[in-house]
């Protein structure tokens, strides 16, 4: 598949041109696919760039401080694929139904809705956390799901096109509706140099999109760069008071590193705890990560998420119990329940729960400091909206 991707990106970098008189002009798509494509979609006429640029204090972290290669006809089949409600068995949902641009590419809802307007189980996961890591997540054994039952984006997907409570599609359904549509051949022919539409192409395609999403433009960014420029070191810059951050978000920055990071990391990437149970209940009815694992020191985990753009993800946890960050920071100041697997980062020396009792003072400071998460530009960014017409 690597050779067949690399051909492709071959075959998109030559530009077809068309003599004139005396000029020659060039253009990516002919007239021909650029007139079956503006049927139904807007795209731009010339490849968009996907490459994600990381800050740099990021290439310091150890927190796989890279990003994601891309190949520009890849994403853009893959944002398509994306985007499209035919995918789904009653033509009205799409991967992007639960996952909104505007929200990170979460929901708000508690549980997202399905094909035929049937419930989900769990809580969508915001996709713009850290998907321009994944490569990096998926190599060191992170995984997807709150179960995390996925190694891959491509199974990912796979899974939810499948999930009879989401899109409810064979693959083979999948194609067989890629292929009912005259202007997939083209972007098809441009990411892998023929037009014809696979299972492994499909998800391939979408993975490359999820992959491209980048959300390091945040108030966080700009201030963790700057004060990385500042102090000419590469290890413990995190830690110094942010020169852009407000006082209340530096008290906030610093009850982070020092109750939170832990478990979600100091420069918010990938977080260094796979799962966990965060004592949410003393007798959780859903099993986790142990219903796929079947191991005891599993049951009643779950998936330990990125925090990026946490603002705009409500409603939170694994069921969407949470409605805002603020009861979220209640839960771990002073509702944190005992559970067989709690998290020995959630215990006293004891083995009883240990709640943080935080103050009102630093229960508003941290939620200020979480709010400095959040990334306008990727929110209004055109290459990852809806491209249908």
């Amino acid at each position: 598949m690597k050779k067949i991707f690399a051909l492709s990106a071959i075959l998109s970098s030559f530009l077809v041109f068309s003599c004139q008189t005396d000029d020659f002009s060039y253009y990516y798509y002919s007239p021909d696919e650029l007139a079956v494509l503006s049927q139904k979609l807007n795209l731009p006429e010339l490849p968009t760039d996907y490459n994600v640029v990381l800050p740099n204090y990021l290439s310091f972290t150890g927190n796989g401080g890279f990003a994601q290669a891309s190949i520009p006809a890849a994403v853009v089949l893959g944002r398509v694929l994306f985007y499209d409600k035919s995918l789904s068995k009653d033509g009205k949902i799409a991967c992007a139904t639960c996952h909104k641009q505007e929200l990170a590419f979460g929901d708000n809802a508690a549980v997202s809705k399905g094909v035929f307007d049937r419930d989900g189980v769990r809580n969508a996961i915001a996709l713009s956390a850290v998907p321009s890591f994944s490569g990096a997540y998926e190599n060191t054994g992170n995984s997807l799901f709150w179960d995390n039952r996925a190694k891959t984006v491509q199974e990912q997907s796979r899974a939810s096109l499948a999930n009879v409570k989401e899109m409810d599609m064979s693959m083979s359904e999948v194609v067989a509706a890629v292929n009912n549509q005259d202007y997939y051949a083209i972007l098809f022919k441009k990411a892998f140099g023929d037009g014809i539409a696979t299972e492994e192409r499909v998800t391939e395609a979408i993975q490359s999109f999820v992959h491209a999403l980048s959300s390091f433009q945040s108030k966080f960014d700009e201030a963790a760069q700057a004060q990385f420029e500042a102090s000419q070191q590469n290890i413990g810059f995190e830690f110094q008071a942010f020169a852009k951050f407000t006082t209340e978000e530096n008290l906030g920055k610093k009850i982070y590193l020092n109750n939170c990071a832990t478990c979600h990391t100091s420069t918010l990437t990938i977080p260094t705890v796979q799962s966990a149970s965060n004592g949410l209940d003393q007798n959780p009815t859903d099993t986790g990560v142990g219903g796929i694992t079947n191991l005891a020191q599993d049951m009643g985990t779950f998936k330990v998420p990125a925090l990026r753009n946490i603002a705009l993800t409500a409603p939170y946890m694994h069921d969407g119990r949470f409605e805002t960050l603020e009861q979220v920071v209640d839960h771990y100041s002073n509702g944190i329940k005992s559970h067989v697997n709690l998290s020995d980062k959630l215990k006293n020396p004891n083995g009883t729960p240990k709640n943080f009792n935080f103050s009102s003072t630093e229960k508003e400071a941290l939620v200020a400091f979480l709010r400095t998460l959040r990334d306008e530009k990727m929110l209004a960014d055109v290459r990852f909206a809806n491209p249908f017409k």
